[in-house]
């Protein structure tokens, strides 16, 4: 009598050379291992939808899923959900112009001469906003931030050979763009897409050393390869390139604003009785601003009116955050020439600073790297994957953060992930016992996996190492 992996008891006929699940003293099979051990037998919350039609899941003697596609009668351990994009992410579209922009960039981006070896930056995490703002603004020379940063966060155990400068973009870029500081605001159809705030020096007599400093951070990123955790309104990267702000941008901004102007573009306006003025709200109290010197007497009729909506589009995106404007692109030169980023479309920009939101578990799951005794077959990586599959795309982006030190993927997907000494991997390493809990190291995209020998067991103690990453030393160690 001997045990399978999956604990399952089965018997030895030494005379025949014969393995078998029947008991030879009964008659009747061994029972099945803990069926809360198998994947198929989750929780509630691991609902992943069904399977395409024609599809059958069953587990292998060995505790292992796989699955049956009856339409072709062919057997595949991979879940085929992980090709429906409502469930696994939407597919990344690989770009090889955008690549070719980037690796151009790259090579314009010359290592300054004559400054230290590395630059390094202490922070506390509880006020990361203000002692970087306070380092960053009193460097002597801005070249120092150029060369290689050292990121040590206080009171904190941690070598940086890059994942701790990932996470510290990561984390102040979370900072510097939180309305909470007045700088930035949400745009006016969501709560994710940011713009400037045109009121913030209301809210902060220096708002614009403080945007010349967010324009040295947004350089540095781009500099040193790193990702940031924000997107803004599309007129933000079209001013960035120096390109004029069309009508359709504001649709995604600001869709009621949008509509109206469109029906101008499309009607006679000659019956709204309209002035080259516009209303404007500031902290609740209603203004007129003039679009043109003398535009409150000037009647918006049917051959003037592309531009009145010329002049309410600039008016709208560029004339009133003009200051804050200035001082980012003036701090973003330091680092980045804008000459060299003209190469990139507004599109490309976007994704060049903050990367790809939205997460695809089956372009991740096929550029994973695996060490130690694990392959893409071994149970525990079969519950692992089945365990991100099952989760959101919040919570897929908290495991990418707790392992890589960022949230975001790269333009070109999971293959151009980067760590310590250039293209890395997503890792998983076997490692520890199932006592512990999964520990990360950032600057190798590596993620240590003990072998639990459950599914809810592994779930359970990464979603507790990914949740108390920031506050109970669960974190990644570097």
């Amino acid at each position: 009598m001997q045990v399978a992996p999956n604990g399952r008891v089965f018997f030895i006929d030494h005379n025949t050379k014969n393995t078998s699940w029947i008991d030879p003293r009964t008659g009747r099979p061994s029972p099945l291992p803990n069926q809360n051990n198998l994947p198929n037998r989750r929780q509630q919350e691991d609902n992943l939808g069904p399977l395409p039609e024609g599809w059958e899941e069953r587990v292998h003697t060995d505790g292992r899923i796989f699955f049956i596609d009856h339409n072709t009668r062919m057997t595949q351990w991979e879940d085929p959900r992980l090709s429906n994009p409502a469930i696994a992410g939407p597919a990344v579209p690989y770009s090889r112009d955008y690549k070719r922009k980037y690796e151009y960039l790259k090579s314009q981006l010359k290592k300054p001469s004559n400054v230290p070896s590395k630059f390094e930056i202490k922070v506390r995490r509880t006020s990361i906003l203000e002692d970087s703002y306070r380092i960053l603004s009193n460097v002597p020379r801005v070249d120092v931030l150029k060369t290689k940063l050292w990121i040590e966060f206080e009171g904190e155990a941690g070598l940086d050979y890059g994942g701790l400068s990932r996470e510290w973009f990561f984390l102040l870029s979370r900072e510097m763009f939180n309305p909470y500081y007045g700088l930035f605001e949400y745009s006016a159809t969501d709560n994710y897409t940011l713009q400037i705030n045109p009121f913030s020096g209301m809210c902060n007599e220096d708002h614009l050393r403080y945007f010349k400093f967010i324009g040295r951070v947004v350089g540095m990123a781009i500099y040193h390869g790193k990702l940031l955790d924000a997107f803004f309104i599309r007129p933000f990267y079209k001013m960035m390139l120096g390109k004029p702000i069309s009508l359709k941008d504001m649709e995604s901004v600001d869709s009621e604003y949008y509509n109206s102007l469109k029906w101008i573009l499309e009607n006679d306006p000659a019956d709204l009785d309209l002035r080259f003025c516009v209303d404007e709200e500031t902290f609740g109290l209603m203004h007129q601003r003039e679009l043109k010197p003398g535009g409150a007497e000037l009647p918006v009729t049917q051959e003037n009116k592309l531009e009145y909506i010329e002049l309410v589009i600039h008016g709208r995106f560029v004339l009133r955050i003009q200051p804050q404007m200035s001082a980012f692109m003036e701090g973003f030169n330091e680092i980045v020439p804008l000459t060299h980023i003209k190469i990139f479309d507004e599109h490309e920009l976007e994704l060049l600073i903050g990367g790809i939101g939205m997460i695809d578990v089956k372009d991740w799951k096929l550029n994973c790297v695996y060490k130690g005794d694990y392959h893409p077959n071994h149970i525990v990586i079969q519950w692992f994957w089945r365990v991100v599959l099952s989760f959101n795309n919040e919570m897929r982006a908290r495991l990418l953060q707790f392992v890589t030190g960022t949230s975001r993927v790269p333009m070109n997907g999971f293959k151009e992930l980067y760590g310590s000494n250039g293209p890395q991997s997503f890792t998983i390493e076997k490692w520890g016992t199932p006592n512990n809990y999964p520990r990360a190291h950032t600057c190798f995209n590596r993620l240590d996996l003990p072998p639990y020998e459950s599914y809810q067991e592994l779930r359970e103690k990464l979603i507790t190492a990914v949740d108390g990453a920031d506050t109970s030393g669960f974190g990644g160690v570097d």
